[in-house]
């Protein structure tokens, strides 16, 4: 898989919807998880930008995502 550089997040009750893009903004990255993987596939991942909507758990999420090296 190429680099991703940035991911867009968006959340809902009971998954997230990842999009994700390399440096070339082509489309590397289209994935469904259940919030309880979400943290799981993000530790995997190297640090990058991530987008969410903003929501009640965003800051939540924000705070998680900030722990593991993502902006």
């Amino acid at each position: 898989m190429r680099e991703i550089i940035r991911i867009g997040m968006d959340t809902s009750k009971y998954i997230f919807v990842l999009h994700g893009v390399d440096a070339a903004e082509e489309v590397v990255l289209r994935k469904k998880l259940s919030r309880k993987q979400g943290l799981e596939f993000f530790a995997k991942l190297p640090p990058t930008v991530i987008g969410m909507e903003a929501c009640g758990a965003s800051q939540y999420w924000a705070r998680e995502l900030s722990k593991l090296g993502h902006k």
